[in-house]
This record gives structure tokens, C-alpha cells and sequence, in this order.
């Protein structure tokens, strides 16, 4: 229920007309109309809806860009994963043809009586146990590159190459990253947080839009119709026109008074809208701090595991190779070289994952730096 009010106006040779929206029509007797309407207000509504409209646009857009940027995480893990599965390819390799030739001077040793059957049996089984890890090994590093690729929307292509980067140049830069001051910087460049507070500012205007419901609306028409009719003989068609033309103009108040509650509910609902849209953004700001600090922790982690494997790898290696010439001269049986050999594999093996948890530490700092992933 609405109460309006309508003022009109007459006048004769008016020819511009401001128009909203048009209508056309004639009569049986040849009576033409033509008319037309505009808002000229209504609490803003028309103004508020076209900038809301902006606003959920760039949103959207926001939300692809937060997409891609998920997309290129898992990417870069997929691709860093195609490198560590190769290079466990490379060291079981090596692994096999270093036991392959202790095999063979073991058999040598045999067949001089020199070490027993059992002691070259379990030269053989460590190589038997070296050439599965080698073939697991395989296999793993060709799911990794079949999930690069379908990551990439690429057709599975046995010939897939990856090009390898310089590792050592992203060896433990000694960092020591402060959360706070990756936040800061994450705040302002994440298009999630944007995304985030570009709903919020929707929001707003959507409650705007709602209060808008108990605002009168105020409206501007005008007319121009003629009386021409074929009944009359007095004057020409065109003649008759001219001189029957009745130009009209008027303004339209609409007043709400009973909406059945339609408006208030609007108002409620869409202030409840806001609070969420508020609290999304809190929650969006506080996982991004979370995963910041939790990043900021793995590299600092991730530099100390790493440093800790390579000490640790170099000393294995200086035993391992130690044991290695004892085993040749036959100071050593075969049971105390395979410990020797084990430990080396297990501490090549965590040096290798140390250094690319590293690597991976690292791109996801500069991730939420700002700085491009690429290696």
C-alpha cells in the first residue's frame, strides 16, 4: 500500500523530452500517443545497485586470481616433486652400480675361499634390495611427472621433460623471516583478503538498497498525443496533426506506508549479510596471518633439518668410505660393510629431502612476499 501524489502540466511546442521509458500507441480512429518516463528518485537505489555491481565484478575477478595463485602452489609442489623423485632415481643408480661391483669382489673373494657363502649372500640380497628401490623409485618419479602434466593440462607424453634448475643457488640463505612483516605485505597484495573486503563493501550497499524500501519514490513522466481522427474533412491529414497536438508533463511522488514488513525484513536480513561478510574477512585476514607465521616456522625448520643432514651426510660418507676400503682389503666382513652402506643410503636419502623441503620453504615465503614462483 503506497499513497502518491501527481502534479501535471500542460504546454504546446515543447520538442526535447528527457526520457526513462517510451510508449506508442494509436487508436481505431487514427488517435497517436507518445510517452515517456523517468525516476528521478528512489533512496538511491539505481546508484547503489550499479556500484554493487562493480564491486561483485571485481570480486570475481579476485576470486580467479586466487584460483591461479592455488593453482601455482601445486604446480611448483608437483614440479619440485618431479625433481626429488629424479634425483632418488640418479642415487639408487648409483646405489646398484657401486653394490654391483662389492657383489663381484665378493664372488672373486668366493671362489679364493677367502669370505664365506653366507658373507656373499648378503652382498647379493643388499643388491636384490638396491635394484627394488631403484625400480620404486622409478615408479614414483613417473607418477610425479603424469601429475605435472595433468596439472598443467597437458597430454600424458612419455618423452615429458622437466629442466632441471641450479640447485645450489637456493641452498639455506640463513633467513630469518619475520611473520609480522610478511603479513603486513601479504595484506595488501592476497587477492583473497581484497576478494574479502570488496564483499563487505557489497554488503554495506545492499543494506543501503534495503533501507532504500522505506524512502518515497519520486517520478517524471511526459506525453505528447494528438486527436486526429478520419472522420473529420475539415483539413488535411498532417494539417490536422499539427493542430491537435496536446503535449502533457507530470510528476509522480509514491509514498510507502504499508509493505507488509517487506522492507524491514530486507534491512534485517541484509544487515545479517554484513556481519557475515565481516566475519569472513576476519577469518580470511586470520588464516592468512596462520599459514604466514606457519611458513616463517618451516623455513627457519627447514634450514636447521637441512644443516643438520648435511653435517650428518658427511660424516656417514666419511665412515661409509672408510668401511668401503676395509671391505676391499677383507678387513671387514660383509655384515659390518652393509651397516656401513645402509647408513649411508638413509642419510643420502634425508639430505636429499631436507634440501628440497628447503627449496619449497622457500617459495612459499616469497609467495606471500609478493615475489613470482619460479625456479
Amino acid at each position: 500500500l503506497s499513497a502518491s501524489v501527481r502534479q501535471n502540466f500542460s504546454w504546446s511546442n515543447r520538442e526535447d523530452l528527457t526520457t526513462g521509458t517510451s510508449s506508442f500507441s494509436g487508436s481505431g480512429n487514427n488517435n497517436l500517443s507518445l510517452s515517456s518516463g523517468i525516476t528521478l528518485y528512489n533512496g538511491m537505489k539505481l546508484t547503489n545497485r550499479a556500484e554493487q555491481a562493480k564491486l561483485n565484478l571485481r570480486s570475481s575477478l579476485l576470486n580467479t586470481e586466487t584460483i591461479r595463485e592455488s593453482v601455482s602452489l601445486s604446480i611448483l609442489n608437483a614440479f619440485l616433486q618431479v625433481l626429488f623423485t629424479g634425483e632418488q632415481v640418479k642415487n639408487s643408480g648409483r646405489q646398484v652400480e657401486a653394490t654391483t661391483q662389492q657383489l663381484n669382489l665378493a664372488k672373486e673373494r668366493l671362489d679364493m675361499k677367502i669370505i664365506s657363502m653366507s658373507d656373499y649372500l648378503q652382498v647379493k640380497s643388499q643388491l636384490a634390495n638396491e635394484k627394488l628401490s631403484l625400480t620404486n623409485a622409478q615408479n614414483q618419479h613417473a607418477i610425479a611427472k603424469v601429475n605435472l602434466m595433468q596439472l598443467m593440462e597437458l597430454p600424458v607424453d612419455n618423452e615429458f621433460m622437466v629442466k632441471e634448475p641450479v640447485m645450489e643457488e637456493m641452498i639455506n640463505k640463513n633467513l630469518t623471516p619475520e611473520a609480522q612483516e610478511v603479513y603486513a605485505i601479504a595484506l595488501g597484495i592476497k587477492p583473497q583478503v581484497q576478494s574479502a573486503e570488496l564483499a563487505k563493501q557489497s554488503a554495506v550497499l545492499d543494506e543501503k538498497i534495503a533501507k532504500a524500501g522505506y524512502l518515497p519514490t519520486l517520478s517524471a513522466d511526459a506525453g505528447l498525443s494528438t486527436g486526429y481522427s478520419s472522420f473529420s474533412n475539415e483539413a488535411g491529414y498532417w494539417s490536422e496533426i499539427g493542430n491537435a497536438l496536446s503535449p502533457s508533463a507530470g510528476l509522480s511522488l509514491s509514498i510507502p506506508i504499508f509493505q507488509r514488513k517487506q522492507a524491514k525484513s530486507s534491512v534485517a536480513l541484509a544487515k545479517i549479510s554484513l556481519q557475515n561478510a565481516e566475519l569472513d574477512e576476519i577469518n580470511t585476514k586470520n588464516q592468512l596471518r596462520k599459514e604466514i607465521e606457519q611458513a616463517c616456522l618451516d623455513v627457519v625448520s627447514a634450514q636447521s633439518e637441512f644443516e643438520s643432514s648435511k653435517e650428518n651426510y658427511q660424516s656417514v660418507m666419511e665412515s661409509y668410505a672408510l668401511a668401503e676400503e676395509k671391505f676391499k682389503q677383507g678387513l671387514i666382513n660383509s655384515v659390518d660393510f652393509l651397516f656401513e652402506k645402509t647408513s649411508q643410503i638413509v642419510a643420502e636419502s634425508q639430505l636429499l629431502q631436507s634440501r628440497y623441503n628447503l627449496i619449497f620453504s622457500y617459495k612459499i615465503l616469497d609467495f606471500y612476499s609478493g615475489v613470482p614462483i619460479k625456479l
